[in-house]
């Protein structure tokens, strides 16, 4: 099976009993998520009749109709129509206009996988946080819970894998890595990816009127601090950015 249409046009397929997904690849790419922003901005831009909500993954897009304002079929045609105006296989590349730099401590108590995961990158720790540092990320997906971001792509160099055991838990806010990607998470939770920092930001903030900070395509810096200077602005937070700094280009 081929992992994207040959011609360019992703798959449109049913997906429960009032759902499309528009499905670009059976597997991540950069390529692939750049078209699911750029058919997400298309769609936000002008909504197809009947469409009650719509989100966005790693590499499809899901959109839940009404069948009492259109049906599977015209909603089908109607994606059809757009997506033939143009190849997604070729898009550009899209600057982001948001960009955050969020201050993290590596290493030690707050990435106690990081000697295991320069290791993989045959690295030392400071050339690998540094590497980290050197490549900012963006937004792919929010998903697995509440606010949560896949974060990527990093260079092939970081294509790890998963850990065979799981870590029984790891803190909020911690920063893991896995398969040239990076989460943020939301809460303490077991995982299979290494933890390689330790933020003090906060993805998901229910108490405030925009609970969810990130938006698909927004790219995120990690920059280095000490764990003395994440702990002053632990301290210090007090509506959960955690010291990060959004930077909104016009």
């Amino acid at each position: 099976m081929t992992t994207e249409p040959a011609t360019g046009q992703p798959e449109i397929m049913p997906l429960g009993a009032d759902g499309l997904l528009v499905r670009f690849s059976t597997r991540l790419s950069d390529k692939a998520n750049r078209a699911v922003l750029a058919l997400a901005g298309m769609l936000e831009a002008e909504m197809p009749e009947g469409v009650a909500e719509m989100s966005t993954a790693l590499a499809s897009v899901y959109l839940r109709f009404d069948p009492d304002r259109t049906s599977r079929a015209r909603l089908a045609a109607e994606l059809r129509k757009r997506l033939a105006a143009r190849d997604w296989t070729a898009l550009p590349e899209v600057v982001p206009k948001r960009r955050w730099h969020i201050p993290t401590a590596f290493g030690g108590d707050h990435g106690p996988q990081l000697a295991e995961t320069a290791a993989l990158l045959g690295m030392g720790e400071e050339q690998a946080v540094a590497d980290l540092a050197a490549h900012p990320v963006r937004v792919l997906a929010i998903g697995f819970a509440p606010g949560q971001p896949y974060l990527g792509m990093l260079p092939e160099r970081w294509d790890i894998p998963r850990l065979q055991q799981i870590t029984p838990q790891v803190p909020a806010s911690s920063l893991v890595v896995a398969v040239r990607q990076l989460i943020v998470f939301t809460a303490a939770s077991p995982t299979g990816w290494r933890q390689v920092g330790q933020t003090a930001f906060r993805p998901y903030r229910p108490e405030t009127g925009k609970p969810f900070p990130l938006l698909p395509g927004d790219l995120l810096r990690f920059e280095p601090v000490s764990a003395e200077e994440l702990g002053r602005i632990i301290r210090s937070d007090v509506d959960g950015t955690g010291g990060a700094r959004l930077e909104v280009v016009a």
